[in-house]
């Protein structure tokens, strides 16, 4: 097996437990494996086969590519950071338009509709 494959499958893996808010220890649950087969998986020392990738993907919604393939650490670390793209875009309006961080704890408690009518009322305002 390519120790660079390993390598990757391990990381990507650690990094999808990551964002998913997943354990090794609920991974052996979930995948009915021993610890010492998550910590190898997890630390690169061995390669699941395929269908217990695809039962990995399953598990925790994402593709076989998310596992797989080489993704930037950009685009990863966003992945882990922000549920959803929607959240993303307002974080970096947040962080463009200073003036209107006060909306940002208000923010994790308001429906988005209440949210664009307080930055209109602002901008009116301005």
């Amino acid at each position: 097996m390519d120790e660079k494959l390993k390598e990757l499958f391990s990381k990507n893996l650690v990094d999808q437990l990551l964002a998913h808010g997943e354990t090794q220890a609920s991974m052996t649950r979930y995948m009915k494996i021993s610890s010492a087969t998550a910590s190898d998986w997890c630390n690169g020392r061995k390669m699941p086969r395929v269908d217990k990738i695809q039962a990995l993907c399953s598990w925790m919604g994402i593709e076989l590519s998310d596992l797989l393939e080489e993704k930037s650490d950009k685009t990863t670390k966003q992945a882990e950071y922000y549920l959803d793209d929607e959240a993303r875009e307002y974080a970096e309006f947040l962080h463009k338009n200073p003036e209107y961080k006060v909306l940002f704890d208000a923010s994790r408690k308001v429906k988005k509709k209440d949210i664009e009518f307080v930055t209109e009322f602002i901008e009116r305002m301005s």
